[in-house]
């Protein structure tokens, strides 16, 4: 049963600290990424054999292979990704970047260029679920952004295929090329190339234990999004909400991993212990109710505070993934909160809109990190240069400036780079 706390009565650790389980894997990982940087295809379809129980005679899915999954899905379906699209695609396409340029006295030009990534590695989970959600959120604001080559790994299934689901949404967010490879050993060949998987520029895509551990050690010789810890919701109610939607929500992410955390702050005690009732009520419902249990049980909590303004003071210090604001006049309290990876406004807005189909992305900072990072965008698939030019009235100008300061640094040569200049004559 999920813990009922009085906000007034908890010290700050008993609400916010957050214990992260130590991770074994790095040596394991290690061993991976340098039998995949060595072996390249050979060390894949070792460990497909190993981790997968597959033996593939070719890593990558064939146009064959998308087109008997696209047979697969139901048209409904396939009706429905197109539109979660359009409404990703449109929210994305308002946060394209230009440059700009700055021409100032003299010929000064000063300026910055945006320009899109050129090939990014995109990692869809296997395992206990199917994320094609994670092919839309991902894919997309690479798309938008202009990146030129999107290269998806995924896991196989024993049969040596791609769950149709993933390969449609692929097929419908514009992916080209799509590998049967997951765990740590994908994303080492996406981050030093095989024979068969190109090298990439940046990895994005939620993983185990084993895949954010890999990204950790591959960062630097190319860019990740971030490190995805457990779900997160965070919901600020008042006594006026159905209880029974509010459980709902908290189970929504509950259902994602046994680690996964679901809390409410409220305004009041009773509205606490109504929730509480209706969690019990709705959990045996589910189809993943022992790993909704384990997370209700483990990590879930409900706070009472005085006011909804404390509610969001602690929201604020939690720095959830999801928030939301199930309250009256929802809007009058967005503008006090400060650490949020998406916030979802209303009674009637479920973060389940985010996950699938809203439009905002669903690839979001966790484990407090909303604190100073922010959700994947097209920001996250371009890069920026800046340029500068001078002309020589320009630098005569500013000459005795940049000598004094590079002195200053003890830098002369790079004080004589500019001296030199504007003493020769012609």
């Amino acid at each position: 049963m999920i813990k009922i706390l009085d906000y007034n009565k908890l010290s700050y650790s008993e609400i916010f600290d957050r214990s992260e389980p130590a991770s074994s894997v790095e040596n394991i990982v290690l061993e991976i990424l340098k039998n995949v940087k060595e072996n390249g295809d050979s060390a894949l379809k070792e460990y497909g054999k190993k981790f997968d129980g597959v033996e593939l005679d070719s890593l990558e899915v064939s146009e064959q292979e998308k087109q008997e999954a696209l047979k697969l899905v139901e048209p409904k379906f396939l009706e429905i990704l197109k539109q979660a699209k359009d409404n990703i695609t449109l929210y994305h396409e308002k946060q394209k970047k230009s440059g700009f340029e700055l021409q100032k006295e003299d010929g000064v030009v000063l300026g910055q260029k945006v320009i899109p990534l050129e090939k990014v590695g995109l990692y869809v989970p296997g395992g206990t679920a199917t994320y094609p959600s994670t092919v839309l959120m991902d894919s997309i604001p690479a798309m938008v952004a202009g990146v030129g080559e999107m290269v998806m790994v995924t896991p196989p299934n024993k049969q040596g295929k791609v769950k149709p689901e993933i390969v449609a949404a692929a097929v419908v967010a514009g992916v080209k090329r799509i590998f049967k490879v997951g765990g740590a050993q994908a994303i080492g060949a996406l981050a030093y190339g095989t024979q068969s998987i190109p090298k990439v520029d940046k990895i994005v895509g939620p993983g185990n234990a084993f895949v954010a551990e890999a990204k950790k050690q591959v960062f630097g010789l190319v860019d990740i999004d971030m490190i995805a810890g457990p779900s997160e919701i965070l919901v600020v109610s008042d006594s006026k909400s159905n209880p029974e939607f509010v459980a709902a929500d908290l189970l929504s992410q509950a259902e994602h991993d046994k680690m996964a955390s679901a809390v409410l702050v409220c305004d009041s005690l009773e509205f606490a212990k109504k929730v509480s009732e209706e969690l019990e009520k709705q959990i045996p419902q589910l189809s993943r109710a022992d790993i909704a249990r384990a997370s209700i049980d483990n990590n879930g909590k409900i706070i009472v505070a005085d006011k909804i303004e404390v509610a969001i003071d602690i929201s604020n210090e939690i720095a959830p993934e999801h928030l939301e604001l199930c309250v009256e006049e929802p809007f009058k309290y967005l503008q006090k909160v400060k650490h949020a990876g998406s916030v979802f406004l209303g009674r009637y807005c479920p973060e389940a809109l985010g996950d699938y189909f809203a439009g905002p992305n669903h690839t979001l900072p966790t484990s407090g990190t909303a604190r100073f990072s922010s959700p994947l965008s097209v920001d996250d698939f371009v890069k920026k240069y800046q340029y500068t030019y001078y002309t020589k009235t320009a630098l005569e100008k500013v000459a005795e400036q940049v000598d004094y300061f590079a002195r200053q640094e003890g830098l002369e040569a790079h004080a004589k780079s500019v001296t030199k200049r504007v003493e020769k004559k012609g």
